[in-house]
């Protein structure tokens, strides 16, 4: 999977977040039990030399299609891209791959829903740009720009939360599959996920535009 210019690296988020956790929040609810699927790594790893600067490092193993597996009938697919958390904080991304034969353009943020363990959907607020969730972290806010990918390269966009418990009485809400439309009419495509994205009962997620991976 390609390196995304949307997202920050992952030891730039984990400043970011530090920064404002120490100096312009009040103290944060209790953070609301994390994924219960595979564990998380124990820490994030440096970007290697050749990954462009703020690139998000490589999350864990999502699941991908086969080399061998039919293009879906809008000529794309999409899968878990790279990711972190801090303090409560979390970042993810989502990588959209052209698998057909003809070039395939995107502008502007894509229209997504989750869904939870049993494939229901989740109600979550979904807002273009960091929507005051977190500030201080890079491509969540840039402008959107038209994207055309090549068959075979890979574009992405950016999911940023927190993993708060805010109303004890509320149940906590995990998304484990992402339901994306990834332009105006397009057919909806599906990307599993092996890290929920962990909203508490905050009900707010927000989103990036388009970026093409960088190589």
């Amino acid at each position: 999977m390609g390196a995304t210019r949307w997202a920050v690296g992952v030891v730039g988020v984990v400043a970011a977040v530090a920064v404002l956790a120490g100096c312009d929040t009040p103290p944060a609810p209790a953070s609301a039990p994390g994924p219960t699927g595979a564990a998380r790594p124990a820490g994030p790893s440096r970007p290697p030399a050749d990954r462009p600067p703020g690139a998000a490092a490589p999350g864990p193993a999502a699941p991908s299609a086969a080399a061998d597996e039919p293009c879906p009938a809008g000529g794309v697919r999409v899968r878990q891209g790279g990711g972190d958390s801090a303090m409560g904080v979390r970042i993810m991304s989502i990588e959209l791959v052209n698998c057909s034969a003809e070039p395939y353009v995107l502008e502007g943020h894509p229209q997504i829903r989750l869904l939870d363990r049993k494939r229901a959907p989740l109600e979550a607020e979904v807002l273009h740009g960091s929507g005051g969730i977190a500030g201080g972290v890079p491509n969540m806010d840039r402008p959107a720009e038209r994207v055309t990918l090549e068959p075979g390269r890979t574009a992405a966009f950016g999911m940023l939360w927190r993993n708060l418990v805010t109303d004890p009485s509320v149940p906590a809400a995990e998304g484990w599959a992402v339901e994306v439309t990834p332009r105006p009419g397009a057919p909806v495509v599906t990307a599993e996920l092996t890290h929920s994205v962990d909203l508490g009962n905050t009900g707010r997620l927000g989103i990036s535009a388009w970026s093409a991976a960088t190589r």
